[in-house]
């Protein structure tokens, strides 16, 4: 029991980054799907945060929320997959939330945070990059 509580295994670690991985990508997913789903719906309400227009921006969050959170499940080109996702939950916490009350802003900010680690540590032994790197 001992050896499971104070474990520094890299075994653990890998585990951990492939659960955080894959689940944060399958979370991300069920706010990129609805917008592919229901594009023309989105579009009409879809707001334009960084002056590219709504249909640019919807485009740029739904390569940022579904494609790019495909590869981050998977574990491949996870870094680079990261860079918009970082991108687009920092535009949603902080231009397209910006002056909402804190609660509209913590899912993008928890999403940041969690993308923001993974690009720090890595998609771990249990992904394609890992497999690629061999």
């Amino acid at each position: 029991m001992k050896k499971l509580i104070f474990s520094t295994s890299s075994y653990f670690q890998d585990i951990s980054l492939a659960i955080l991985r894959i689940g944060a990508a399958l979370l991300m997913l069920t706010h990129g799907w609805p917008k592919i789903a229901n594009f023309s719906t989105y579009l009409v309400k879809f707001s334009d945060p960084i002056g590219l227009g709504p249909a640019i921006s919807l485009q740029l969050a739904i390569f940022a929320e579904f494609f790019c959170a495909i590869l981050l499940a998977f574990g491949f080109l996870t870094r680079l997959s990261l860079i918009p996702l970082m991108i687009t939950m920092s535009v949603a916490a902080f231009i397209a939330h910006a002056d909402d009350p804190f609660g509209s802003k913590e899912k993008p900010l928890l999403f940041l945070l969690i993308f923001i680690f993974l690009f720090f540590a890595g998609p771990g032994k249990y992904s394609v990059d890992s497999q690629i790197k061999k």
